[in-house]
């Protein structure tokens, strides 16, 4: 996967911005939260466990992550709900949009506002979900033609070569798996987590360029949006 989103590279970057004011931990605790609804042990919630490992990743405070795994057995908590949208950019890109929320008609109205305010718009369900599959996706810190081989051989379906880290392509089912055999050979995994990988790329330049990075970083500003993905290329 050479055309690898360009965005992606960016929003890792990003990450360590975030993280300084609470934004990312905000986002974190919110997966926390969804995850553990299905078991606060780490040990028997392999989801539970990859967002734990993204807070430790990011230096969550140990106080947040307990107040949010806390939160998934708070029954006088509002239940968070998780909904993806889906939305053009700028150049015709495709955006897909995750988020997790207690009050759908508060996040869908900052989303749209953020949209339309940046040169984006709303698509309707499945317009752009086709040019993207929901894959495994894992940074691992080394790179070169030992780390590519060892992934390959781990079960990974593709390996990207990027310029700081080698990112590693599975099914989505087999993300754990293949997650803990690049582990066992040795290799450092920064992240493991499920992700929208576009299947096709759209190439932007220039003006739009500018205004889609633009578009991405507001929309992931907000506080209910959890990830944030593009086929921009």
């Amino acid at each position: 996967m050479s055309g690898h989103s360009k965005w992606a590279t960016t929003k890792r970057q990003k990450a360590v911005v975030d993280a300084k004011r609470g934004a990312l931990f905000t986002k974190i605790g919110n997966q926390i939260a969804i995850a553990a609804r299905s078991g606060t042990d780490p040990a028997m919630n392999p989801s539970l466990a990859m967002v734990l490992e993204k807070a430790r990743h990011a230096n969550m405070p140990k106080a947040n992550i307990e107040r949010a795994i806390a939160r998934a057995a708070d029954k006088s908590a509002a239940a968070l709900i998780e909904e993806v949208y889906e939305a053009y950019g700028p150049g015709g890109v495709g955006i897909v949009i995750e988020v997790a929320t207690d009050n759908k008609n508060r996040t869908l109205p900052e989303v749209r506002h953020t949209l339309d305010k940046n040169g984006g718009r709303m698509a309707e369900s499945g317009s752009v979900m086709f040019q993207f599959a929901r894959k495994g996706v894992i940074e691992v810190v080394e790179k070169g033609d030992e780390a590519m081989m060892a992934a390959l051989d781990a079960g990974a379906e593709d390996v990207s070569d990027e310029d700081d880290s080698t990112i590693v392509y599975t099914a989505a089912s087999d993300l754990m798996k293949v997650r803990q055999a690049l582990l066992d050979a040795g290799l450092t995994v920064n992240s493991a987590e499920q992700q929208y990988v576009p299947t096709s790329y759209v190439p932007v330049e220039g003006e739009n360029a500018e205004k889609l990075e633009k578009l991405l970083a507001a929309i992931d500003d907000l506080d209910d949006v959890t990830n944030v993905y593009t086929n921009a290329e």
